[in-house]
């Protein structure tokens, strides 16, 4: 098979860290405050600045906390299960590694007694219904390996007397998060906007708040951790005083996204690329007769992290481990030629590709994109066959 005439522009196709934002070049960071300290006015006044742009953007109710902490997702994530969880029962809801991780922590290292936990296989989603949200829940929104999102979040009760607890790393800034839904928000940076990485966001309702000043943890609780002092939430934190030293050449590069993310339209122009993004990947495996996606339910397919697997007969007659070999050579031999960098399967997830459609990524570039699917494809097959 001929390779393709025409190639992508930019062949970052990752699903984290993520393309850059279109245009973007290192004098993006030209007024970052580099040499100063976070602690100074000025280093305050950034940090503030990247709290409110968030505001704004995602939308975020006044009456919402939100805060800048360490480690990325993971910390953001493990600060909320570490602080709040254990006044009541939780259900852990898992249908890729990410949330089957939230579990093994909750069940191994926290040691709570009262899990509840709902598993699906990937590509598809846990009984939603029956999570009961009278108890603590905990919930990735969109399953970054398994390419899995919610369809929505009718599942949660208004009048619920559970926190719940979302994962929203790959989600937020692509997809609509009912916040009167959300007690705990997390996301990282490095996703939908393409920032950099170590930066966590903690975005709390006032319901986790209340939990917070009002109940205490029976484990000791690191620094980096604490989100309380005396019983009363440290609001210096979601004011931009961080707990620990922030990079003040991600925090400018983040703003830099955040203004990028507001020319675009704000959220409803970033969901409306993304999913114009998705469309491209759709209509390609539509026409195609070897590639479908993880996630076969349209309403519960993500429109970041695409997960693709092979679907023709031919594949299924080859062996376990033939099978693994067969996406790992398609991303080499990509990866080789230039076209496409980092899009090979999750290493826990069913054989396969992950392709990124976030807002940072251009549809034209997607669309030359298929075209290499199909040669590397066709040429693999020929090697093996």
């Amino acid at each position: 098979m001929t390779k393709p005439a025409t190639a992508p522009r930019r062949p970052e196709f990752s699903s984290g860290p993520c393309a850059k934002r279109p245009g973007w070049a290192v004098d993006a960071l030209e007024n970052a405050l580099v040499g100063r300290s976070h602690r100074s006015k000025p280093g305050k006044a950034k940090l503030k600045e990247a709290i409110d742009k968030t505001r704004e953007i995602l939308k975020i109710p006044a009456d919402y906390r939100i805060g800048i902490v360490a480690a990325s997702d993971t910390g953001a994530v493990e600060m909320a299960l570490w602080s709040l969880l254990g006044q009541r029962g939780v259900d852990m809801l898992a249908w890729e590694s990410f949330g089957a991780g939230w579990v093994t922590d909750v069940v191994k290292q926290l040691k709570l007694e009262d899990v509840r936990t709902l598993t699906a296989d990937y590509g598809e989603l846990p009984d939603l219904n029956a999570v009961d949200t009278d108890r603590d829940v905990v919930f990735t929104w969109n399953g970054t390996t398994s390419g899995v999102k919610v369809p929505n979040a009718d599942w949660i009760a208004d009048d619920r007397e559970g926190l719940t607890i979302c994962d929203a790393t790959s989600a937020a800034f692509a997809m609509d998060l009912p916040w009167h839904k959300l007690d705990v928000v997390t996301y990282s940076w490095q996703k939908v906007l393409g920032g950099e990485a170590a930066h966590g966001m903690l975005i709390l309702s006032p319901r986790a708040v209340e939990r917070l000043e009002s109940y205490t943890p029976a484990w000791p609780l690191p620094k980096i951790f604490r989100l309380t002092k005396g019983g009363k939430l440290i609001e210096g934190i979601f004011v931009g005083e961080t707990i620990n030293t922030p990079s003040m050449l991600c925090v400018e590069d983040y703003i830099d996204a955040l203004n990028w993310a507001e020319g675009l339209g704000g959220l409803d122009g970033l969901i409306a690329k993304s999913e114009a993004n998705l469309r491209v990947l759709e209509d390609w495996v539509a026409v195609t007769d070897w590639a479908g996606f993880l996630a076969e339910d349209k309403a519960s397919r993500s429109n970041t992290s695409v997960c693709l697997k092979v679907v023709d007969p031919w594949f299924a007659t080859l062996d376990a481990d033939a099978q693994a070999a067969v996406p790992k050579k398609l991303a080499a031999l990509l990866d080789a030629e230039g076209v496409a960098y980092d899009i090979g399967g999750y290493r826990d997830a069913p054989a396969g590709l992950r392709i990124w459609c976030g807002a940072t990524v251009e549809a034209e570039d997607l669309s030359a994109l298929t075209g290499w699917l199909d040669w590397a494809y066709r040429t693999v097959k020929a090697e093996l066959a």
